[in-house]
């Protein structure tokens, strides 16, 4: 046993241009809803789950980073978001042109690992991998 404990996922937290734009793709195609808003002083939080996974939304203060290549940043740090779904071809016919597929979607079954994958830009333009 660690110092700390049995260890589970909180949530993500994702600095966003339009905190509504951010919510509505997630809750519209991965079927996201609202848990709470809270005001903290002059910051506004907004957290969204889909069953365990939860996204705490903030108001970005700044400009959009550069967001690497296909699959996410290239420099240290985080590089994408993947999220599990039951078809890949379903979710990428639902968001038709609301998002830019930057990669996929692929089969990599014969290589042991998921059965299909392909990476996107959400509304922020960070990478999300879904993969089933």
């Amino acid at each position: 046993m660690t110092a700390a404990g049995g260890i589970r996922f909180g949530h993500v937290g994702l600095n966003c241009v339009d905190v509504e734009a951010t919510e509505r793709f997630y809750s519209d195609f991965f079927g996201f809803g609202r848990d709470s808003e809270i005001l903290l002083g002059d910051n506004r939080l907004v957290f969204i789950s889909s069953g365990d996974v939860v996204f705490e939304l903030f108001e970005a203060k700044g400009l959009p980073a550069d967001n690497g290549d296909a699959t996410g940043p290239t420099e240290p740090g985080f590089r994408h978001l993947a999220l599990q779904v039951d078809d890949v071809a379903a979710v990428l016919a639902a968001l038709g042109g609301e998002a830019e597929i930057t990669q996929g979607p692929l089969d990599l079954s014969g290589y042991g690992l998921s059965a299909a994958i392909a990476w996107l830009r959400d509304p922020d333009g960070r990478i999300l991998e879904i993969y089933q």
